[in-house]
């Protein structure tokens, strides 16, 4: 069900910096008429107000609290795309002293943050006759890599339950769409120590706007998660993304 995002409004968390920056961005310039930058600080996101031309409306949301989610989807009454962007990383093998407040920290973020996210505006969406709900998810989701233990954990969790909401919404007019993007030029990757092989954002960004005009459920933009699309594909087309009917 593919998405003209031209005229349409979006909401996305996370938008006042690196990729929710860049994907609010991209949004603004394929012509979507609004922008909720959904960020804790509202104020963060005022340069991007400024030179939005009155499009970008910066909305109060911390998705670690549910509280400030369901807030926001009474005041975003008119969203038709929303962007789940906002994630969390704490570096960290199984055997590091923090390995449980690390755990704890991302599944809060990346996994229970999702849950909220689509419980309180799924239903936004459907009132406003459907539309799309775009989780930014990791290539960390397929592969763990030891130094991240529970970040690829968490991002693991996330991308079993945005497969779960497009079987769920399939038929309801929603078009869900799981972003896995590599390493990214962002402050989660420089502290992560990928500055030097990350891409930009804008690769992220541009996939997720190309892949609503067509339909694609999965999106791996830039050179890594390119070289694990190619590995993965055959086992996403053909087992993810086909429907699944129990037989007798």
């Amino acid at each position: 069900m593919p998405i003209d995002p031209q005229g349409k409004t979006v909401l996305i968390t996370g938008a006042n910096r690196g990729i929710g920056l860049s994907i609010a961005e991209a949004f603004l310039n394929a012509g979507a008429a609004k922008v909720y930058a959904a960020v804790r600080k509202p104020a963060s996101a005022q340069a991007l107000i400024d030179k939005s031309g009155g499009r970008v409306v910066a909305i109060a949301m911390d998705v670690t609290r549910p509280e400030t989610i369901a807030a926001a989807a009474k005041t975003a009454n008119d969203v038709q795309i929303v962007v789940n962007n906002a994630g969390v990383l704490a570096p960290g093998d199984a055997f590091s002293d923090a390995v449980f407040d690390n755990l704890d920290f991302e599944i809060n973020v990346n996994v229970k943050g999702l849950l909220h996210m689509a419980r309180a505006f799924v239903p936004v969406l459907k009132a406003n006759g459907g539309g799309a709900f775009v989780q930014l998810n990791s290539v960390a989701s397929l592969r763990n890599f030891a130094d991240f233990t529970t970040y690829c954990a968490s991002k693991a969790a996330s991308y079993s339950i945005t497969q779960g909401l497009r079987d769920k919404l399939s038929d309801q007019g929603i078009q869900v769409i799981s972003v896995h993007p590599g390493p990214i030029k962002t402050d989660m990757a420089d502290d992560a120590g990928f500055a030097d092989i990350a891409d930009s954002p804008q690769t992220v960004s541009d996939g997720i706007v190309a892949a609503l005009k067509s339909g694609e459920f999965h999106v791996f933009p830039d050179t890594m998660a390119r070289q694990i699309w190619q590995g993965y594909e055959g086992f996403a087309k053909g087992v993810v993304e086909q429907a699944m009917t129990a037989e007798a």
